[in-house]
């Protein structure tokens, strides 16, 4: 499978409303247009997760895959994928200090309330025109 020059792709869970609104937050701070979007439950995003031989029951949340070099899970993806904001956003990097078990283990402590907490949609979230070209299909 080819993938964009130059881009990280981020899965996300497309019907949780917290993944959503992230990626929302994320496109908003994107500013050198690094990132590009999939769904997890999308085609593309099952056969990213495969051909990476991921376990999706023990990452249904957010994935973050610089083709050709490495993938990132949970809290080591959230922090990379803030880290490269720019500004403020740098400090983050301060939380990789923080071993990942305990990192992983708040990460998986919010994660599995999110629906609960955020609520779920029917549907993964069908990008408006403004920013479809951002999203793998």
């Amino acid at each position: 499978m080819e993938y964009p020059e130059n881009k990280k792709i981020i899965l996300f869970d497309g019907v949780c409303n917290l993944c959503n609104r992230s990626v929302q937050y994320i496109i908003k701070r994107d500013k050198k247009d690094v990132f590009r979007f999939a769904p997890l439950q999308s085609e593309i995003g099952e056969k990213l997760i495969n051909e990476r031989k991921i376990d999706p029951s023990k990452v249904d949340s957010i994935v973050l895959i610089e083709p050709n070099i490495a993938y990132y899970i949970k809290s080591s993806a959230a922090l990379k994928i803030g880290s490269s904001f720019g500004g403020g956003y740098h400090l983050l990097v301060i939380f990789q200090w923080v071993p990942r078990v305990i990192r992983d283990w708040i990460y998986d402590l919010i994660a599995s309330r999110r629906y609960r907490w955020f609520g779920k949609r029917e549907a993964c979230m069908v990008p408006s025109s403004g920013i479809k070209a951002r999203f793998l299909n």
